[in-house]
């Protein structure tokens, strides 16, 4: 992978910035002189499934160098540097929704509170919308809480099991929620069970990244011509309504074609789908793609009528705020981050546990760990 003289990685901020512009047209659809479509949540869901997936390739990634390179995985460190990422902007965020509802401007219940201050909304279906897209960053978290500690107790190969039995059981999960509990359909693609696949999919990826390489055939169809029809096809199985296509194997399609997506454009940094990538524009809306997310749901909001819901004021509006949250709330707390990581030249690990040498992922560049 090539990174940026900032120790980031501009292919993979212009997969963030499809993936966040895949939410905003979801939500901005049916605002302002948008007109609203029936497939609305199709663009939001493989928004937030290229972040799973996303999430769970880079996240993978770094602990696996980690491991590589001091014999173990840092707990203590890994889950002190996603604090200081992600709960910065998060609390302000649900202290400016406390204050609004406050103030009698949006109508929040204290059950919505309770969920999204604790990382559980995505079991938490009757919410409001201002606060609803918080489902995904509790999946997020669910998933920085778990998958490091599997790593750590299980060892590389067990640790890979657990992510094929996740990707494998996941579509059973959403049938047997959808046709044998229909009080809780609406949480059908948030509840973790349901959508681990997405984050393992990206795991598996990164552990097998190097074997798949190793491959001639695969290697071909990474630099195949037509290779862009995969991951198409895969997405727009997502069109298709049916439950027991889309729950059963649609979204592992689109879970797939994404995961390849990326492995394409991190192993063949060139051409023209990488030079859109890596635009200058790509790279920044992707630096904002978390804070985007967070902020946004302030503003496209199809059912409201205020002049600030409106497209393209809210679009306007929402990166307006999240530019605003980035530097005043994220980049302080990153630099203390940064900070910390020089310090500890030899941070104390928990020794992995021992096993048969298998592939591991190619060395990155230092990298800050943004996959949210």
């Amino acid at each position: 992978m090539q990174s940026a003289a900032n120790g980031r990685i501009p292919t993979l901020d212009g997969i963030r910035a499809i993936s966040i512009g895949f939410v905003l047209c979801a939500h901005a659809l049916g605002t302002g002189i948008l007109p609203m479509t029936s497939r609305a949540h199709v663009f939001g869901d493989i928004g937030v499934r290229s972040f799973f997936v996303l999430s769970g390739f880079l996240i993978t990634t770094l602990l696996l160098r980690e491991r590589a390179r001091h014999g173990g995985i840092s707990l203590r460190g890994f889950y002190l540097r996603r604090a200081l990422r992600i709960f910065p902007a998060f609390y302000a965020f649900l202290a400016v929704v406390i204050a609004l509802r406050a103030a009698g401007y949006i109508a929040v219940s204290d059950r919505d509170l309770a969920f999204a201050g604790t990382y559980t909304m995505n079991f938490h279906a009757e919410r409001a919308w201002y606060v609803g897209h918080l489902w995904s960053l509790s999946v997020e978290e669910q998933f920085y809480l778990a998958w490091p500690l599997t790593l750590v107790v299980l060892g590389m190969r067990r640790a890979l099991m657990v992510a094929l039995v996740g990707i494998a059981v996941a579509p059973v999960f959403r049938l047997a929620t959808w046709y044998g509990w229909p009080e809780l359909r609406a949480l059908t693609d948030q509840m973790f069970p349901c959508v681990f696949d997405a984050l393992a999919t990206g795991c598996v990826l990164a552990i097998a990244r190097d074997q798949l390489e190793a491959s001639p055939r695969y290697r071909r169809l990474l630099d195949a011509r037509w290779f862009w029809l995969i991951p198409i096809a895969c997405l727009a199985s997502r069109a298709v309504t049916r439950p027991w296509f889309d729950f059963g194997l649609s979204m592992s399609l689109a879970n797939l074609g994404i995961a390849m997506t990326i492995h394409r454009c991190v192993s063949r940094p060139y051409g023209a789908v990488a030079a859109v990538l890596e635009h200058p524009l790509a790279v920044r809306i992707g630096v904002l793609s978390y804070s985007l997310y967070l902020w946004q749901q302030l503003f496209l909001d199809r059912h409201a009528t205020s002049w600030i819901h409106a497209f393209p004021v809210n679009v306007i509006l929402a990166f307006a705020a999240a530019a605003l949250s980035y530097r005043l709330i994220e980049t302080p707390f990153l630099r203390i981050s940064d900070a910390l990581r020089k310090r500890s030249a030899a941070p104390a690990s928990v020794p992995a546990p021992r096993e048969p040498v298998v592939a591991t992922p190619r060395a990155l560049r230092p990298a800050r760990e943004t996959a949210s």
